[in-house]
């Protein structure tokens, strides 16, 4: 029996068990009749004249009238709702109201009979899909683990120009012919990452990435053309991360793995830049600083505590070395005079509204101590290889405005590096920074625009020509930009068309020798079209 007919029958039910409230011969059967079987049908609670909307029940005796049409009152217009109920009188009501549940039954049947051919497709389907989500949990990979992943084709091509005034060298490997001979060709590339995310508490993380990729002879994997996602593995399927990260309490998250990298929840408070890190020059991945967010991995750890009574603030600090897989401490290790190693602390703050302006905000304050580590690739300057030590610090941040338009959000970034190398007196000193512009909704609803410039670890202080041997003036700096537009298709697949630009694209190998005082003019333009799907 469904659920409201026996919700409807409930009260006639009890009445039925109830003790005898008067006997047969104090009943009157005629109006016992005239109350069942009046033909005066009632359809609304008004037609009852001792019924007021202050009763507590008026709004149950409301619904079994106008729903269900089972209540009936006496010949006078009354329901005399406060009078006791017979065991007579309360089968009366239970055959009336067994009356209507069985018209409406009948009114199933005639329908369930008229959609006959519809019911049995419809039930073939659920049998079908009951069938097909049967097998599936008897055959899945895990109750724990999920699989996601994304793919990245990049179509596209590097033109560099300049003059080179001088005396070559390095086999004319710095000059603009010997790039467009070896990489100013159109190339077709990609990208591909799977992730499996395992979690047995519903609150921790062990990631397991693989990747592959085919960059390795273009121009995207070489300075500062290079981009993120331009991985080199000549079509092999490689482990890219492996690590584990856990809460510890409400307001500490600890981070591990043999192969962990800087931005991984746990290691990070947080990534202080809204533009995207995935775009096209790996420069502007960094948040204006690849010295300190230098996206290094290998073994290591990290934490982030968030504590409650500030919201809004992190404070983080971690650790990787990218040879900790090595057991000779002289060249690998963990904690070792060999660790190729980095270590990041930040404090940052994120905040809902920005003062005065409005909008949301976030500034964050890094310290990156690194040794036995070479230039990052997209940072090819001079006094930064073989470097015993190196200090950087950064200040970045962002702003969002409340509202999409005409105004965009903003990223900015600058640190400066103090590098400490094998046989120098003196330290050399980079700098950076950056600012980021991205528009949401640009021209569409879920499409964006953006745009960025800035400049690459460049020498302040310090050797910074080739053939200096005592400290010389510096003669790298360079200057980045790219612009995008990135069309998203569907909410899976987006489609990104950019062009970008990179002056003294060599940095201060691409000047001649000290003895000469002419320098090359070396520059590097280029287009692309990205196209990423995420599945």
């Amino acid at each position: 029996m469904k659920l409201f007919q026996k919700l409807l029958l409930a009260p006639a039910a009890l009445g039925l068990m109830a003790p005898v409230a008067a006997s047969a011969a104090d009943l009157n059967v005629a109006g016992v009749r005239q109350y069942t079987t009046s033909e005066e049908q009632v359809t609304s609670i008004t037609q009852f004249s001792d019924v007021k909307p202050t009763d507590w029940a008026y709004q149950a005796l409301s619904n079994l009238i106008e729903r269900y049409g089972c209540v009936a009152g006496y010949p006078n217009g009354t329901y005399k709702g406060g009078q006791a109920m017979t065991r007579y009188e309360a089968a009366a009501l239970l055959n009336a109201c067994l009356d209507r549940v069985t018209e409406v039954t009948d009114e199933v049947k005639r329908l369930v009979k008229e959609f006959e051919k519809e019911l049995a497709v419809l039930k073939g389907r659920v049998d079908s899909l009951e069938a097909k989500v049967g097998e599936l949990e008897a055959t899945q990979f895990s109750t724990t683990t999920k699989l996601k992943g994304m793919t990245t084709f990049v179509l596209g091509a590097t033109s560099f120009s300049g003059t080179y005034a001088g005396t070559a060298y390095a086999g004319q490997s710095e000059t603009p012919a010997y790039w467009n001979t070896n990489y100013g060709g159109t190339t077709f590339n990609y990208d591909l990452r799977l992730f499996l995310d395992t979690s047995f508490t519903g609150k921790d993380l062990l990631r397991t990435t693989l990747r592959s990729g085919n960059f390795g002879s273009s121009a995207y994997s070489q300075g500062l053309t290079f981009m993120e996602v331009a991985f080199s593995s000549a079509d092999a399927v490689k482990v890219d991360r492996l690590f584990y990260s856990f809460p510890l309490g409400d307001e500490l998250t600890l981070a591990a793995g043999p192969k962990v990298r800087l931005d991984d929840p746990g290691m990070i408070g947080i990534w202080p830049q809204l533009y995207p890190s995935d775009t096209i020059l790996d420069f502007f991945t960094y948040a204006g600083s690849p010295t300190v967010y230098n996206l290094q991995s290998g073994g290591g750890a990290g934490f982030v505590y968030s504590p409650k009574s500030l919201k809004g603030l992190t404070i983080s600090s971690n650790y990787t070395s990218t040879n900790a897989a090595t057991g000779k401490p002289t060249t690998g290790g963990v904690m070792t005079t060999g660790a190729a190693s980095g270590s990041v602390t930040q404090i940052a703050y994120v905040g809902d509204k920005t003062p005065l302006i409005g909008g949301s905000y976030a500034i964050a304050a890094a310290y990156n101590f690194s040794q036995n580590l070479g230039p990052a690739s997209s940072t090819p300057t001079a006094g930064i290889s073989g470097t015993q030590g190196a200090n950087s610090v950064a200040l970045s941040g962002y702003w969002k405005p409340s509202s999409t338009g005409f105004i965009p959000s903003i990223s900015w970034g600058i640190s400066t590096s103090s590098y400490k190398t094998l046989g120098v007196p003196y330290n050399t000193v980079t700098s950076t920074w950056y600012t980021g512009l991205v528009w949401d909704d640009a021209f569409l609803k879920g499409n964006s625009a953006g745009m960025a410039v800035g400049q690459a670890p460049f020498v302040t202080y310090g050797s910074a020509q080739i053939g200096c041997t005592k400290l010389c003036a510096p003669n790298d700096s360079n200057y980045l930009w790219e612009w995008w537009y990135k069309f998203q298709v569907t909410d899976n697949i987006s489609v990104t068309p950019a062009l970008y630009y990179i002056s003294n694209f060599r940095g201060e190998s691409g000047k001649t020798a000290v003895n000469s005082l002419k320098n090359a003019d070396f520059n590097a333009l280029g287009a692309l079209i990205k196209t990423t799907f995420k599945f």
